[in-house]
């Protein structure tokens, strides 16, 4: 959840792996809260923000968001 950036924009830049979502729930956990953002595109993803970053962004329940996940930060796992 660290490794996943949220943006209210598609982002530019260095970021290969970049997904369109929507908000589905913001749960509040110690002094960040965990995003859950759901695509039909891309599977679930979790980001942890800071509560400064939601109320910068307008992150909120059903919000359009973009994420993206630079490559040296993603680890395959295999069931």
């Amino acid at each position: 959840p660290e490794a996943v950036s949220v943006h209210r924009d598609r982002p530019g830049g260095s970021p290969r792996n970049v997904w369109p979502g929507t908000v589905r729930e913001i749960t509040s956990v110690g002094s960040r809260l965990r995003v859950l953002i759901g695509s039909d595109r891309a599977p679930d993803l979790v980001a942890e923000i800071t509560p400064e970053a939601a109320a910068e962004l307008g992150i909120v329940d059903g919000a359009a968001v973009w994420t993206s996940v630079k490559a040296t930060e993603v680890t395959l796992v295999r069931l």
